[in-house]
């Protein structure tokens, strides 16, 4: 009977209805969303279960497959993540998989038992099945797929049939059997037997089926046949345009849950809502901390029985222990001795918004509180009992007391107007597409909080249920965001946005509704976020009106219709100018927040000017902070043509259309390296601020519960790069949000200072951890700053103190040749004004050189904007093909002890077809005089003339080329990772040592990279210390350094890291001015204007040295400076 109602039911599936066509059917025999289910049979087993699963910590990211090794990996996770729940059974393995081209061409009657599937290949689910042969992955950020005509999805529409086996454990027998797929992309319908069990959609959330009635009886070894027919396009794909990979299929775990039934055959059971403003009630009594909580328990009863009748024949208890005692326990932990609160009944009357059936109430005394800075956690069991007081049924979850509100301005948790340091991060793996692992969700948080991390927007669907425990326990802020994004049809005049449209709004209510009941318990989350780029309309305020009813204790977010809706608790822009988000702070009629949905856009060599976001943010009440655009570049592994791995992006699987490389914004590559920008993310983050003014030093703890009880302070002094000196700070104990001052005259780096003869004194202040954490072992540094303590004496410009050294000096045809005999030879072409040829004791070191230039292989961030790109304005100028001609170059002066040789060079267009050019083609002229002493030193004066038509120059500096054996880096500036003018508060200036292959940093799209800034000196030098010295001269501020195996030119031509061809030799660029990196967006010209390089006349000045294992950069640096 139930089989056949079953199939009436389903016949829009069978009948020639495109159900996934139809955004009004949305599911299907699909049970109400709830908090996840985890079954036991008694109360030491739910606090044992929790015991064991909370035992996670940094160790377990040192596992983290990216590779291959992930496929079975992933279902070692799933099979994990059910361990120790004795009614809940994971069927992820290798099921039987076929794709067809359509739904039309799904093989008939796949799903029947007697079918035969031994010709299919097989898939392991959980997968995307695009990562594993089938299909392939597409790519875009905005434009669907398909065409858009929403309901319907075009005819070329995969469909994947999948068909695995189960038998119910014997040990289930007489109880409900409920299948649960924790998530399908994009829409699905399933069979048990032959006989349909139900339909859903939503790709992020999870479905659940009753499927009690359609299994072999328990306790037989026949087995159950399950059968699941996934469509890759669907009605729900319209609500689901993030700015991700499309990928398709069972891509997380699948289960089956067992629930009890009663002897009278009413099948109840419990579920856990812990609302937070509900349960949460601060008060003070004499002077004591009291926590008074309630919690609302679901009893899910198919026959309706009153309320009454439940509480005659079942009692409902509840009881809260402190999981953070068993954590100091030694591994025997009492865990039952552990109970910290017990809840009662309360059957008075409410009439409390929100509440259903049944509620517990309870009081605790002095609780910890749960932050991100002390994510504190308690576990909760919920038991049902019989009249005979046997457990029938027992549930569980950790909680954690906090509570979240809002002030003018401010978003308050526990009372305190925290700062979120955030990042939104999507669910990506570089092998498994959306598929999740332990390790490797345990490598993000790591990561995260390693990085002074303390925030995450879930970009832009719900995560896998894990997450949110891991974010739980480690101490993430969340913003928990629905699966909805229909940002394609921003970009079509003749379809509405769903949000106006009425026959959306189920849906879209549909997918809030899930999101909220299934995470609602978690201590993390302190936002629901409506979605994202959606526009805005009447279905917004829908879904904002059911939220805030439903769950008054969070604040609500939603950025779409201007970040400033009715719809939205939080001012929440993404990518809005520094002086904009302070204009509305100070804005004095606007109330609310401000936090950044998404800014910094970390695309490649990016994230400049993060640090002035910062200096705003700190500076304005009404900011409070914001989410970096993005944790993780979205690269998918390919195979080569060589058969080896490389990161791919859009376009490489030959999809269509696709957005190329702008899932490439990632803050780590897709290993979970970090990209250089992670320090300056780490520094500006930081929680421990110092800075130095009028001889005070200021030490600020900006947590808002950690006092620095659990930090070491550290300094040390550095005078022109060397360490001075260095210790221990002894500090008194810092409360949170409160600053230590250390005068000068009292410090213990005072003597050094004060005896000091360097030219610049640097100190350092660090803080580390005393103990390891979940996250980090002891010794972590958690901050460090460097501030500059002013000179105590002026110094004049930077001279060479010359000797009355002869040397060889000859002029041949259009050759200088100049050196002293077996010392050093410096070859000049008097007709070119370059130098051919530089070797030191016999051994060639400059192959080419020096060069004017004024151009740099373009990172994302230039080429975004079209036609208003800098890279656009660039080529328009020619500035990326500039030809240096020789107006003229003659010797000056020739005494004794010098050569002075003047030449004028013309930066012309490259024609291309080696015909000549004129004078008066010239963009740029420069003047460059090089005076070679018969020490070896050459002075490389130059005076840069643009045209003032030109746009923002790229650079201004020398180039030239170096043999590649030279390959010894070690330089006086700012380290030891990349850094740019405009992001480079991180980098200590010091001194470092590298080689030149070590400063490559490989984003996976070719550009500008591997810069150092603020370069007083560098030495290139061999394996036995012969080399070229090279330093600021005269007035000349701090260069930009960049040394590279690959050309500016190669570096701009490869698509790809992989696809760089190595050069010859080494090419060097010294930048009196390198222009800012941006990172604003990536998608307009947004370098700010101090980091820019307008068109006007600048002069600098370099100092090159032959150098040898006897001597030092330092010394050489040393003796040009004038007292």
């Amino acid at each position: 009977m139930a089989a056949s109602m079953m199939g009436q039911l389903v016949s829009p599936l069978e009948n020639g209805h495109h159900v996934w066509e139809d955004q009004s059917f949305i599911k299907w025999n699909k049970r109400d969303a709830h908090v996840t289910l985890r079954c036991h049979e008694s109360i030491e087993g739910s606090l044992k279960y929790w015991y064991e699963r909370n035992k996670v910590n940094f160790m377990v990211s040192n596992s983290a497959p990216w590779n291959d090794d992930a496929v079975p990996e992933a279902l070692d996770s799933a099979a994990l993540w059910i361990k120790g729940l004795p009614f809940v059974e994971s069927l992820s393995g290798y099921w039987k998989f076929y794709l067809a081209s359509t739904p039309g061409n799904v093989p008939l009657n796949f799903y029947h038992t007697a079918f035969q599937d031994s010709e299919w290949k097989t898939l392991p689910v959980p997968s995307n099945w695009q990562m594993h042969g089938f299909d392939r992955p597409i790519y875009t950020n905005v434009e669907y797929p398909f065409p858009l005509d929403p309901p319907f999805v075009h005819v070329d529409n995969p469909t994947g049939c999948y068909r695995t086996d189960f038998v119910i454990p014997k040990e289930w027998k007489g109880r409900r059997i409920l299948l649960h797929f924790e998530a399908v992309d994009s829409a699905f319908c399933a069979w048990i037997n032959g006989v349909p069990v139900g339909y859903s959609q939503d790709s992020r959330l999870p479905a659940e089926f009753e499927i009690t009635d359609y299994c072999n009886p328990c306790g037989t070894d026949k087995k159950n046949v399950l059968a699941v027919q996934v469509f890759r396009w669907s009605d729900g794909s319209y609500l689901e345009d993030q700015d991700h990979w499309w990928l398709s299929g069972i891509h997380r775990d699948v289960l089956l849950l067992s629930k009890p039934q009663t002897i009278s055959s009413n099948r109840i059971w419990l579920r856990i809502s812990l609302m937070q403003t509900y349960r949460q009630d601060f008060i003070i009594e004499k002077d004591l901390f009291v926590f008074n909580f309630l919690v609302e328990v679901k009893i899910d009863d198919s026959q309706e029985t009153s309320k009454d009748s439940v509480l005659d024949n079942f009692t409902i208890e509840a009881a809260l222990f402190d999981s953070g005692s068993w954590n100091s326990s030694g591994g025997s932990a009492d865990l039952l001795s552990s109970n910290v609160a017990n809840l009662k009944l309360d059957l008075s009357p409410r009439t409390v918004l929100g509440f259903r059936d049944y509620l517990l109430v309870g009081r605790l005394e002095v609780p910890r509180l749960w932050s991100a800075e002390q994510p504190n956690l308690y576990t909760l069991v919920v038991i049902l009992k019989d009249t005979s007081g046997n457990i029938v049924d027992c549930e569980s979850c950790l909680v954690g007391i906090r509570q979240v509100s809002k002030a003018p301005k401010q978003l308050l948790v526990n009372g305190h107007p925290i700062t979120i340091r955030g990042v939104n991060r999507h669910e990506h793996h570089p092998r498994l597409g959306k598929t999740n692992i332990e390790s490797c969700m345990v490598k993000d948080l790591v990561l995260m909080k390693q990085y002074n991390i303390n925030a995450v927007r879930n970009s832009h669907y719900p995560q896998h249920p894990r997450w949110y425990e891991l974010c739980d326990m480690f101490g993430m802020y969340m913003i928990d965001e629905a699966n909805i994004e229909t940002h394609g049809f921003d970009y079509t005049g003749h379809v509405k946005h769903p949000t106006l449209e009425p026959s959306w709004a189920t849906a879209m209510l549909d997918r809030v509704m899930g999101m909220v009941e299934r995470d609602k318990n978690h201590a993390c989350i302190i936002s629901w976020s409506l979605g994202n780029e959606s526009g805005y309309g009447p279905n917004h305020s829908a879904l904002a009106g059911w939220v805030r009813g439903k769950d008054p204790s969070r604040l609500l977010h939603y950025e779409g219709g201007g970040s400033r809706t009715p719809s939205t608790d939080i001012i929440c822009p993404m990518y809005m100018r520094v002086w904009d988000i302070v204009k509305i702070a100070k804005d004095p009629n606007e109330t609310r927040p401000l936090i950044l949905c998404e800014y910094s856009h970390a695309m490649g060599n990016s994230n400049g000017n993060i640090h002035e976001y910062w200096e705003a943010i700190e500076g304005t009440f009404g900011l409070q902070g914001g989410f970096i655009w993005e944790w993780v570049d979205q690269g998918l592994l390919k195979d080569s043509a060589d058969g080896t791995k490389h990161w791919a992006y859009g376009g490489d699987f030959g999809d269509v259309p696709n957005d190329l490389n702008f899932c490439l914004n990632g803050l780590v590559w897709p290993d979970r390296t970090p990209h250089p920008a992670m320090h300056e993310v780490k520094y500006v983050y930081q929680p421990i601020k110092v800075s130095f003014s009028e001889g005070t030093l200021k030490i600020t703890n900006t947590h808002f519960y950690e006092t620095t009880k659990a930090l070491e302070f550290s300094w040390a002094a550095h005078g022109d790069g060397c360490e001075l000196g260095s210790g221990n700070l002894s500090l008194p104990l810092i409360e949170p949000q409160k600053t230590f001052h250390i005068e000068l005259q009292s410090a213990p780096w005072h003597t050094l200072w004060a005896s000091s003869s360097a030219e610049e004194f640097f100190l350092t202040i660090s803080a580390k951890l005393l103990h390891a954490t979940c996250w980090v072992e002891a010794g972590h540094v958690i901050s460090s700053t460097q501030v500059q303590l002013p000179a105590k004496r002026e110094f004049v410009p930077h001279v060479i103190k010359t000797k009355d050294t002869t040397f060889l000096k000859e002029i041949l045809g259009d050759t200088l040749k100049v050196g002293q005999q077996n010392a050093w030879e410096i070859i000049l072409n008097l007709k070119m004004g370059t130098v051919e040829s530089w070797k030191v004791e016999g051994v060639p070191l400059m192959t080419k050189g020096i060069f004017p230039c004024f151009w740099r292989a373009p990172t994302d961030n230039d080429k975004g904007g079209g036609a208003s790109s800098y890279l656009s304005k660039w080529q328009a100028a020619h500035i990326d093909n500039l030809h240096y001609i020789t107006k003229s170059c003659s010797v000056q002066n020739m005494t004794d002890h010098l050569v002075k040789v003047a030449v004028v060079f013309l930066g012309v267009p490259n024609s291309g077809d080696g015909s000549g050019v004129e004078d008066t083609n010239a963009l740029i002229e420069i003047d460059v005089i090089y005076t070679i002493y018969g020490s070896g030193d050459v002075v490389v004066e130059c005076n840069v003339r643009p045209s003032s038509n030109l746009p923002p120059l790229p650079r201004v500096g020398v180039e030239f080329h170096l043999e590649k054996s030279i390959d010894q880096i070690k330089w006086y500036g700012r380290g030891p990772f990349e850094c740019y003018p405009d992001r480079k508060a991180a980098a200590h200036v010091g001194v470092y040592e590298q080689k030149v292959s070590d400063l490559h940093v490989p984003y996976i799209v070719p550009g500008e990279c591997s810069g150092r800034a603020d370069v007083r000196w560098v030495t290139f030098q061999n394996k036995d210390g012969l080399g070229i010295y090279a330093s600021i001269y005269g007035s000349s501020p701090p260069m930009q350094l960049n040394a590279s195996y690959y050309t500016t030119a190669e570096l701009d031509r490869a698509t790809h890291n992989e696809d760089l061809i190595r050069g010859d030799d080494i090419e060097v660029h010294l930048d009196h001015k390198h222009m800012g990196l941006a990172g604003d967006d990536s998608w307009s010209p947004c370098v700010h204007d101090k980091y820019l390089i307008p068109p006007v006349p600048s002069s600098f000045s370099i100092r090159l040295s032959p150098i040898t294992a006897a001597t030092s950069g330092h010394d050489i640096y040393k003796s040009q400076l004038q007292l």
